[in-house]
């Protein structure tokens, strides 16, 4: 908290000493001796041993009235009390590091067997090489991390052919392409700049013709109205540059995709409910964007991104599920993990982990980067450290089995389902045109200008110094001294308050040098964040603590085009920029003060001190590592950024969507049109019938007269005429006796050809053609798992209700989405005489499977049962589905665990009649005794399988089926592969389901609740307990989220329908 810095450490200092720690619950409390006489003296150990404190604002307002009492004896009983509660504090920091030494083992002895199971599949080709290296338990690798990229070939201009898009994301924070408030807040810092400069310099390479930088829409008071602009153009890109006509829409652009509150600039730790909703914003944009270039390129096919790439763990998120709709390649970079932070604030021993997630966070960032992890074709950083100490933490990834599978993968030996993301060292780049080489070339006033203003002389010309140099320069006494210049956002993590008391308790370096310390741009201390306004009131309390007035700089403005000229002052003044942040995995003031100079841990303050010192004091040393630093220089420009970037991407596995069937009209246009016919004539049968009885389209032919009323009342003779024919053809009778017995019959069969002229299905199910769809998700079983006469009537509910809404009835679809297999779907449908083209597609086996019903012609020839399974599918969520491998280790992780010296029964068994080539399905006997979804998960992920566990029908089985696929994503796929917008559709659901309950609530279809529908479902097996919440998954407030007031019935249902419509 603000104003508690007087007490920051007291933990550390008293088990330091160990004083009063060792006591445990059932001793009693030791007589102590209040004066300066006795064994104890409250004053003298809390003085002496209690040094820095701890974060208690009870505790400083209990120290204010204790110094104000004269009373010596009441004075010592207070400070005694004040004692006895710091060292409670104590004793709960020593709870807090000792359940994570015990989290940090067992995860420790998880990370080995999970590497020991993923390699005994392997264990029958393993080199020998491969085997020492698992047979060797180390923590880290004992050799440097080295790849060998002999493969690798350098991006160059032979690539200028190449028309690639490529998407970037960068959620959070303030992003705009000029004048970046960087420091404002701590949402808004390095990752903005370099993801725009990213994005621009992508842009100018050969190649590329359009890069787009998604992030997310803000119309706030709060902030500028630019912040609120859909489109904001970054360049114009390397086509216009070279005169190929690339076209209006080639450039680096960013695109704001409008996403939660819209009136509202909230922190990145509140918008992970709002994920899906950017998601579906986005692919809306891609979608758009691509079919937009495919006409600028003359091809006039879709131009797919050449890669998704996400910044940051929301980002990852975001694009990992993009990735996964699309099917196209996934980049990763963290810029700061999550689990590193978490282990950083657990050392401190001041929060637990309950308290953090709660303040961060912090499990929802965990889980998304981990998710990233699995979607992540390639996952770039800026240092080998930030592969093996932090991204060595996740269970998405082991140095040791990810060198194993490279090196089979590179023999071409099966790795058996198993996948770690590619990890590369790309240092970040930077816009050094500012930078010059040799001071000689700069102008000569400039530098007479310089030193009248050291000098403080006030006749300068207003034309030759930047005015940043004097809002610098104002703060010092002693303008002559070379200046130490600090540059970061006031955030705990960046450790400035650490450089302030180095500076400050090193008389020689103060002698010698001045600070500066530029902490981002700040209107009132009052105004900033809690964390932010924290550091700056101790850096200023430290100043004055340490009377360095007029030896420490800090400027409350500055633009994002003044940092150059502060690094160029520092330089002018023999000065040394220092970089003290505790984690720094992606450091943009490391490359802009070009990396050379000395390194020291961050922790170590007399080690700060003392190679400042021998900076500022040796100018040979200064000298040599300005000209390393100029000398090297081209390493971290962003041309080559972008050549090692392009490079990197183009080895990945490239793929993006490819239909077997060509999503546009071909020659087939009359077939088409007339099974699009077939289908609206058959739902204007449908809607003959009063009470929801279904008829045939033979057997609506004897209704002709209702059926002229109807398409006479629409008033298109075009649709009446085209109808009427296709009546007419209905009549001639049904295909010959031969036809008929040569013809098959199975459940589920591809597309008929026509027969005797008659459509019997054509070649794109009716469902492209619809403008809306319903969604039925209701996840409704009894206790056994079996369907609920319930589901029969929640069904035939929303059937109606669909079909009665006039306006919406022709150009509205019906999808069934469930966890039952295509056989148990259909079994469900005939025992409520319900007909299986009632729906325009089945999401069957938690969506692992996708079918479309075929129309039948006659009610006898047995075509009324034939399902069209899509046929691209199976094929776009094979990706990294781990099959046999899978199913292995799946039945090890299934067994019983062994609970002393009993060993329990198997409560988890394959139920291979459910299963199928996408799904692999269990039948559950007691949902007591098994892990919970996120456990499943981690032991997987920790064996190199990337696969989507989940319980369904009421905790009565186990799913397994593959990453890119789900119920939601299964929505997805349908948007991308026949155009329905997720914005027109309406999915419906109880109150609660299988535990992807919550994935089919968020985003921006609407979603209707339907009360009473469901008692039970799966979701108290979905996490354990210190995991995130629903709340970071689903918006507790969202105008896309409806419950029906009056139960279930066609009514209610009807009623919501039609609120979405006039909303």
């Amino acid at each position: 908290m603000a104003g508690n810095d007087w007490i920051n450490g007291y933990l550390e200092a008293i088990l330091d000493a160990g004083a009063g720690a060792g006591f445990t619950e059932a001793e009693t409390r030791p007589a102590l001796t209040v004066g300066d006489g006795g064994g104890f003296n409250p004053t003298k150990y809390f003085v002496e041993e209690v040094v820095t404190g701890f974060d208690e604002s009870d505790l400083h307002r209990t120290w204010i009235k204790v110094v104000a009492m004269r009373n010596s004896l009441e004075r010592n009983n207070r400070l005694e009390n004040m004692c006895w509660r710091i060292w409670h504090l104590a004793r709960r920091q020593k709870q807090i590091e000792w359940d994570d030494a015990q989290r940090l083992a067992k995860r420790r002895i998880e990370r080995e067997q999970g590497r020991r199971d993923a390699t005994e599949d392997m264990s029958e080709d393993l080199s020998e090489g491969e085997k020492a290296d698992v047979a060797t338990p180390r923590a880290t690798p004992k050799r440097a991390f080295s790849r060998n990229f002999s493969d690798l070939q350098v991006w160059s201009d032979e690539n200028k052919g190449k028309r690639l898009y490529i998407v970037l994301i960068s959620l959070h924070g303030l992003v705009r392409g000029e004048n970046m408030e960087l420091g404002r807040d701590s949402d808004t810092g390095g990752q903005v700049k370099y993801v725009v400069e990213l994005a621009r310099a992508l842009s100018m390479m050969p190649g590329v013709y359009r890069v787009d930088l998604l992030t997310r829409q803000i119309s706030s008071p709060d902030v500028d109205w630019s912040y609120g602009e859909p489109t904001e153009m970054l360049s114009s890109g390397s086509y216009d540059v070279d005169g190929h006509g690339g076209g209006e829409s080639s450039g680096a652009y960013i695109i704001r995709i409008p996403c939660g509150p819209r009136d509202q600039y909230i922190p990145k730790e509140l918008l992970w409910p709002y994920i899906q909703e950017f998601v579906d914003g986005a692919l809306g944009h891609i979608l758009n964007m691509s079919k937009v270039l495919g006409d600028q390129t003359g091809k006039g096919d879709p131009v797919w991104p050449y890669v998704i790439h996400g910044h940051y763990a929301d980002a990852g998120d975001s694009a990992a599920l993009l990735s996964g709709a699309l099917n196209v390649p996934m980049v990763l970079t963290g810029h700061s993990l999550g689990r590193n932070k978490l282990e950083q604030l657990l050392k401190q021993g001041r929060q637990s982990k309950e308290d953090i997630n709660a303040t961060y966070k912090i499990m929802r960032r965990i889980e998304a980067e981990e998710l990233s992890l699995d979607a992540a074709e390639l996952v770039i950083t800026s240092t080998k450290q930030e592969i093996v100490e932090q991204w060595g933490l996740y269970d998405g990834f082991d140095v040791r089995l990810e060198r194993i599978l490279r090196a089979r993968a590179k023999r071409k030996v099966s790795c058996h389902g198993r996948f770690m993301p590619r990890m590369v060292v790309i240092p970040p780049g930077m816009d050094f045109s500012n930078v010059v080489a040799v001071a000689d070339q700069e102008p000569a006033e400039a530098d007479g200008d310089l030193a009248a203003l050291i000098n403080g002389d006030g006749n300068l010309s207003p034309r030759a110094l930047p005015p940043i140099w004097s809002e610098v320069m104002r703060f010092f006494t002693n303008r002559h001294k070379p200046m130490i210049l600090a540059l970061s956002r006031p955030d705990p993590k960046k450790n400035l308050t650490t450089l302030v008391k180095a500076f400050g308790e090193c008389r020689p370096l103060k002698e010698l040098a001045n600070l500066t310390l530029v902490m981002g741009n700040r209107d009132d201390i009052d105004g900033m964040s809690g964390g932010n306004a924290a550091v700056l009131t101790t850096v200023l309390k430290l100043i004055d603590k340490y009377d360095l007035y007029g030896q420490v700089s800090y400027p409350k403005h500055h633009k994002q085009s003044d940092v150059p000229e502060i690094y160029r002052l520092a330089a002018k003044t023999k000065g040394v920029f220092i970089n003290p942040a505790l984690v720094e995995p992606f450091g943009l003031t490391l490359i802009e003060a070009l990396n050379n100079g000395l390194l020291v841990d961050p922790h170590d303050q007399k080690a700060i001190a003392n190679a400042l010192l021998e900076l500022v004091a040796d100018k040979n040393l200064w000298n040599e590592c300005r000209r390393n630093g100029l000398r090297n220089i081209h390493l971290f420009s962003w041309p080559e950024h972008c050549r090692q970037y392009l490079s990197r991407v183009a080895v990945c596995r490239m793929r993006h969507p490819q239909w077997q069937i060509d999503t546009l009209m071909d020659t087939s246009m009359d077939e088409e049109s007339m099974g699009d016919s077939l289908k609206d004539v058959q739902d204007m049968s449908l809607r003959l019938s009063v009470d929801g009885e279904k008829y045939s389209v033979t057997g609506s032919l004897d209704n002709s007269a209702e059926v002229d009323k109807l398409l006479a009342a629409k008033g298109d003779p075009e649709t009446y005429n085209q109808v009427k024919r296709i009546l007419d053809k209905l009549k001639r009778g049904p295909p010959s006796s031969n036809t008929e017995e040569t013809e098959p019959k199975p459940d589920v069969n591809e597309p008929r050809a026509p027969v005797n002229n008659v459509i019997v299905s054509n070649k794109y199910p009716a469902l492209r053609k619809k403008r809306k769809l319903f969604v039925i998700a209701v996840d409704c079983y009894d206790d056994s798992g079996n369907v609920s006469p319930r589901m029969l009537e929640i069904i035939q509910a929303i059937i109606k209700a669909v079909r009665s809404d006039a306006t919406a009835a022709r150009f509205a679809g019906l999808v069934l989405s469930t966890a039952l297999s295509v056989d148990e779907i259909m079994g469900m449908l005939n025992s409520g005489n319900i007909l299986p083209h009632e729906f325009d597609a089945l999401i069957c086996s938690s969506g692992s499977e996708l079918y479309y019903p075929t129309i039948p012609a006659y009610p006898d020839d047995g075509s009324n049962k034939k399902l069209w399974p899509d046929p691209d599918y199976d094929s776009h969520i094979d990706y990294r589905w781990g099959g046999e491998g899978l199913r292995k280790t799946m039945f090890l992780l299934t067994a019983p665990e062994r609970v002393g010296q009993e060993k329990q029964e198997r409560v988890i068994f394959e139920d291979a009649e459910h299963s199928n080539a996408h799904c692999l399905a269990y039948v559950v006997k007691d949902s007591t005794k098994v892990r919970k979804v996120d456990e499943f998960r981690q032991r997987l992920r920790m064996r190199g399988l990337r696969c989507h566990p989940m319980f369904c029908r009421n905790s009565t089985q186990l799913h397994v089926i593959p990453l890119l696929a789900s119920r939601s994503q299964a929505l997805r796929y349908l948007f991308v592969r026949w155009g329905l917008d997720v914005t027109n559709m309406h999915v419906f659901v109880g109150e609660t389901g299988d535990t992807d309950y919550e994935e089919m609530l968020a985003g921006l279809h609407k979603t209707i609740i339907l009360k009473g529908a469901v008692d039970r479902g799966s979701e108290k097996l979905l996490r354990g307990s210190g995991s995130y919440q629903r709340e970071d998954i689903v918006p507790s407030e969202s105008p896309n989220i409806v419950s029906t007031e009056a139960g279930y019935n066609c009514e209610a249902i009807l009623n919501e329908i039609q609120k979405f419509r006039h909303r």
